[in-house]
């Protein structure tokens, strides 16, 4: 925690004595109530104005595409990794200091260090407290015990990056297979993560695949809640732990102020706030999480690399032929 408050002072310092009052054009996908907070911060440590152009992540990234090198964006928050992977492909990202990166564990940044991971979304199945009979695998969720009594969110933005995981790791032939399976054995479809906790706790479903931070909305408010998460052991798919992250925009001119923005990210004072505020991992060490959740360091993930969940219109397709998406 000492060493990211020393490199965040220094980069601050250098801030201060090489510029002059600038504006930072910030896209984010990254709801305002969530990161907003951070933003007044960090203006009133630099005394530097930032501008927030709010959205979902593929919309936002759409446009950074089409606007190209004209793109008044300088840096990119993004809801998940294959964002900012389509946007590394695409030669739009500007490298990132080592002294940046090397805060973040190298499973949770790109191996090209042109965006790093912010905080850490892991995927769970939130289970129903009369299930004794527990998965060991996502692809055990096919079997015939489970007809009807699993949830899912197939048009979920983190389903589809799941799903891409799949893709990358097992083949498009097993992905497949596995949608397919799904269908034929009764999954229920739900609109949102949201909704698939509900369902897990009212006893309409078993099972529901989601993200790890939606059971604790419910549990705040009723630490009764029927349901917890089942962390899926052995690298399994199903545990995939993805990362909501930052970049800088590699046509920006204010480079320089984008990576310090991205330090302010990664500083205990904002890794604190992303951590209390919806649950998720903080991914910068010294930093606490939620002392309910398993250490992030413990979880056993599978091995990818979060880039090259990019391709998300293959994966579109693939729901869409299976009949997992209509």
């Amino acid at each position: 925690m000492r060493r990211s408050i020393h490199i965040l002072a220094i980069l601050f310092l250098g801030l201060a004595a090489s510029s002059v009052a600038q504006t930072l054009t910030i896209y984010s996908g990254r709801n305002e109530a969530f990161v907003g907070p951070v933003i007044v911060a960090f203006e009133a440590a630099t005394g530097m104005d930032v501008e927030v152009r709010y959205g979902d992540t593929a919309p936002l990234v759409a446009q950074l595409l089409e606007e190209g090198s004209n793109s008044p964006a300088d840096l990119l928050l993004a809801q998940d990794a294959g964002a900012l992977g389509a946007m590394a492909a695409a030669g739009m990202l500007a490298p990132l200091p080592r002294e940046i990166l090397s805060q973040v564990d190298a499973r949770f940044r790109s191996s090209q260090g042109l965006w790093v991971g912010v905080t850490g979304r892991a995927r769970v199945l939130v289970v129903g407290p009369d299930l004794d009979d527990l998965p060991t695998s996502v692809f055990e969720l096919t079997e015939e015990r489970f007809r009807g009594r699993v949830g899912w969110a197939p048009g979920n933005g983190s389903f589809q990056a799941f799903v891409t995981a799949m893709r990358v790791i097992y083949g498009e032939a097993r992905a497949s297979e596995w949608l397919r399976a799904m269908v034929a054995n009764d999954t229920r479809v739900y609109p949102k993560n949201t909704p698939i906790v509900e369902a897990v706790g009212r006893g309409e479903i078993d099972i529901g695949l989601v993200n790890h931070y939606y059971l604790y909305r419910f549990t705040a408010e009723n630490p009764d809640f029927s349901g917890r998460n089942l962390f899926l052991p052995d690298a399994d798919i199903g545990a995939l732990v993805n990362v909501a992250g930052a970049a800088v925009v590699a046509s920006s001119d204010r480079q320089i102020a984008a990576q310090h923005f991205i330090a302010f990210l990664l500083s205990p004072l904002a890794q604190r706030h992303f951590a209390a505020e919806v649950n998720e991992y903080p991914l910068v060490p010294g930093v606490s999480a939620n002392p309910e959740l398993p250490p992030l360091s413990q979880l056993a993930t599978p091995d990818i690399d979060l880039a090259a969940l990019s391709d998300l219109e293959t994966t579109l397709e693939l729901l869409l032929d299976t009949g997992a998406l209509e």
